[in-house]
């Protein structure tokens, strides 16, 4: 038979939660580690390697321009889009190093800027880029 002491005792629960509080405390205290050392960290520097000689352009780029009133030139000409990428390869053809870049008016849409650059790439143009005005 079970003594008096036995008899008192409720028996155990199962708990069926589980205790979140030490891992929010482990989580903070990790939090206040990595935000004290994070400033004590130097990010890596990289040393880029130094060239002798200025690297110069093979030609000077072709400016492709796109107008506001969605006209082609290229350096200057006006030129229909059919027609335009096969004078670019006629001119890449002599000069393989040239690279191409697009000039735009400052009120044509960003889409013409995008077609453009588009018909260069499926046109198998390698050096497209874009050319800006800087300020002074």
């Amino acid at each position: 038979m079970a003594g008096p002491a036995a008899r008192g005792r409720r028996p155990r629960r199962l708990m069926n939660q589980i205790n979140v509080v030490p891992y929010i405390d482990v989580t903070l205290v990790l939090l206040v580690i990595f935000m004290i050392t994070a400033p004590m960290t130097n990010p890596g520097v990289v040393e880029l390697p130094k060239v002798g000689q200025v690297l110069k352009q093979v030609a000077a780029p072709l400016v492709l321009t796109v107008k506001a009133d969605k006209s082609l030139q290229l350096d200057g000409k006006p030129m229909p889009r059919d027609q335009l990428l096969f004078a670019i390869h006629q001119q890449l053809a002599n000069q393989p190093g040239q690279s191409v870049v697009i000039a735009a008016d400052k009120s044509v849409r960003y889409e013409e800027v995008i077609s453009a650059m588009d018909m260069l790439k499926q046109g198998k143009v390698e050096k497209v880029g874009l050319l800006l005005q800087p300020t002074n």
